[in-house]
């Protein structure tokens, strides 16, 4: 590992998805080979599928990323074995990449504060490694943490927890928001982690003057490179930094200087905009239309799982028709490409379990078809030639081709 320091990669969401794949893809190929890839699973430690999320990041990883994918495990700090609480100390320690992501954030902090979590994740950074803080992770980085599902969901008063302060660790003073232009309310406001733009001004106004804000569009990866000192956005929206002065966003493509962060200097960048004079995303937005996009997905997967391949066809059919709206409509061409990606992967599923479901009928029709063809073979023998054609073309009508060979018969499913 190098001894200059890594790089710490925030993400809005989407860490999962098509979105972010040549994103980690492009932070591996950085890496001195071969580099251990770790997920932790602690922010998601108390939900029932915790496990089935840990193994969507090892398939994910798999067979989009390319590159082997490890797990520590860290569900609880009070529940946890010594004996697993050191073989996750075991893979933190040796990690090159670190991946966390969903889950609960305020759980999270709970479950690190006590234990050595946190001096693992910044020892990954410091000997040169990469840290990725995602969604639900991405809140806890910071000296406070949004404590949105308390809020959001339980109805709590407004207020903050504290966080990991990670980041301090590296000299960056920040609150890290995530999903800053979330569209899902619809009909209310859930941009800014989903506390809409009235609350978020009420708890922002509850910070110290010295902790400027960090907003993360979703599908959005900020990479911070210590060794540089630069930063770069990657993904399909924009980050946001609100300070005193104001605030400015920096597109995907964009670069700018740490000490942006740092320091919270952005009068020179750009002009002064108050916060309360951000206006409300308008109707059709890509975050809308990447909702969209999401819920086809889900619909196809259920489709599948559930054998109604009518729902599965019908979602990709509505996905193809929403792509070419979008298009026609200038959409976000990188977030149209994504959806074609996305498309092109519902497609390769389905052809992939139709091939599955067509060997599992081979497999089970195959002791039958082989005796069948044995007695036409006998007739034949025997010269009863009619008879073994009448054979032959039963099976024809239940779609099973037989061929006559020097080789001898082979036969195969016709294809419709």
């Amino acid at each position: 590992m190098a001894d200059r320091p890594g790089k710490i990669v925030l993400m809005g969401s989407g860490e999962l998805t098509a979105t972010m794949v040549e994103v980690h893809k492009g932070l591996l190929d950085g890496l001195p080979k071969p580099a251990r890839a770790v997920f932790l699973d602690t922010p998601a430690g108390f939900q029932l599928n915790v496990d089935q999320i840990a193994a969507k990041a090892i398939d994910y990883f798999k067979h989009r990323v390319q590159h082997t994918l490890d797990v520590a495990s860290f569900k609880s700090h009070t529940q946890i074995s010594d004996y697993d609480r050191q073989q996750a100390a075991g893979v933190l320690r040796q990690a090159d990449y670190i991946l966390i992501g969903p889950g609960s954030p305020t759980y999270a902090v709970r479950q690190w504060q006590p234990s050595k979590i946190p001096d693992y994740l910044a020892e990954c950074v410091v000997r040169g490694g990469i840290l990725v803080a995602a969604s639900a992770a991405a809140l806890t980085v910071g000296r406070f943490t949004l404590p949105v599902y308390e809020i959001y969901k339980v109805g709590q008063e407004l207020h903050w927890v504290a966080g990991l302060d990670l980041l301090a660790r590296f000299g960056l003073n920040l609150v890290v928001v995530p999903h800053w232009n979330n569209a899902e309310g619809g009909t209310h406001d859930t941009r800014f982690c989903f506390t809409g733009a009235e609350r978020f001004d009420a708890l922002e106004a509850m910070l110290p003057e010295t902790r400027p804000v960090l907003g993360l569009d979703e599908h959005t990866a900020c990479i911070l490179d210590l060794a540089t000192s630069q930063a770069e956005v990657k993904g399909i929206g924009g980050i946001t930094l609100r300070t005193l002065e104001g605030t400015v966003t920096f597109q995907s493509g964009e670069r700018f200087d740490l000490s942006v962060l740092r320091d919270g200097v952005v009068a020179p960048l750009r002009a002064k905009t108050a916060p309360e004079q951000m206006p409300a995303p308008p109707p059709g937005n890509d975050d809308a239309f990447w909702q969209q996009i999401h819920d086809l997905e889900t619909r196809f997967h259920e489709g599948l799982g559930a054998n109604d391949h009518r729902g599965a066809t019908n979602a990709l059919l509505e996905l193809d028709r929403r792509i070419w709206q979008a298009q026609q409509g200038m959409e976000n061409e990188e977030a149209v490409t994504q959806a074609r990606d996305n498309l092109r992967e519902m497609i390769a599923v389905l052809g992939n379990q139709l091939g599955a479901v067509s060997g599992l009928q081979t497999d089970l029709l195959a002791p039958l078809v082989e005796a069948l063809l044995e007695l036409r073979q006998m007739l034949r023998h025997e010269g009863q030639w009619a008879a073994a054609d009448r054979l032959r073309d039963a099976l024809l009508q239940v779609n099973i081709q037989v061929e006559d060979t020097p080789e001898g018969h082979r036969w195969h499913f016709k294809s419709t």
